[in-house]
């Protein structure tokens, strides 16, 4: 079993060891376990950067993403030394495409199981809306960042018009993305949704067809369009 004594050790050598997860770990905006983030899945790796003075709690990122937060000290049982250092595929453009139905499969099959929309989740049932995206591609080998500003960030641009399949949807403010979603063909696109503008959970809406309310609400919050065309390099 990992300890806080092994956890410092590597710490203080500065070898940031990377640990598997054997359920899925919340993260955690806060040291008080407050604002839950995102979170890593069965199988996932962390990589453990800081255990707090009280020692309650432990700063980690996901090495998936290299997404930062915290997490409960008691989480320690659920944690096994990697073997090996997560390794990212390198992917081409192409080989991205041809896992498009993958992606796809796997958010429609999200939509099939009951759920609900939770802030941070990226794990099943529940998602966010940058978690689910994230989590599809993962489903078919692709890494991609957490958060829906940094999709689009990670993402090239395409017009609305040269959409394909399993590009990405990207809605907000002149100022920021917000939302994202995924293009399943025809304007049609399948998002994770919250209760304020969508449908508490996954559904399927349209950039075409607005004759439903939450196509109308996000049509208005359209900012731009993108394709997947690289697979992430955590920097970790």
């Amino acid at each position: 079993m990992v300890t806080l004594e092994d956890v410092q050790d590597d710490i203080y050598r500065g070898a940031a060891q990377q640990y598997v997860c054997d359920r899925v770990i919340n993260l955690y905006q806060t040291p008080a376990c407050e604002g839950l983030v995102t979170q890593v899945d069965v199988g996932q790796s962390l990589r453990l950067l800081e255990v707090a003075k009280n020692q309650d709690v432990l700063r980690v990122s996901s090495c998936k993403d290299d997404y930062p937060g915290w997490i409960s000290a008691t989480h320690l049982i659920n944690l096994a030394p990697a073997d090996q250092p997560h390794r990212a595929p390198v992917l081409t453009a192409e080989q991205i495409q041809s896992k498009i139905p993958q992606v796809l499969a796997f958010a429609k099959a999200a939509l099939a199981v009951p759920n609900e929309y939770l802030w941070g989740g990226a794990s099943a049932p529940n998602y966010d809306c940058s978690g689910l995206v994230q989590a599809a591609f993962m489903a078919a080998g692709v890494q991609i960042p957490r958060d829906s500003y940094q999709q689009e960030d990670f993402t090239e641009r395409v017009a609305q018009d040269a959409l394909q399949l399993g590009d990405l949807i990207f809605f907000g403010t002149p100022e920021r993305t917000t939302h994202v979603a995924l293009h399943i063909g025809e304007g049609r696109y399948i998002h994770s949704s919250s209760n304020d503008k969508g449908r508490n959970g996954i559904g399927i809406d349209s950039i075409v067809d607005l004759s439903h309310p939450v196509s109308q609400n996000y049509h208005k919050l359209i900012r731009c369009f993108g394709r997947v065309v690289k697979s992430y390099q955590p920097t970790g």
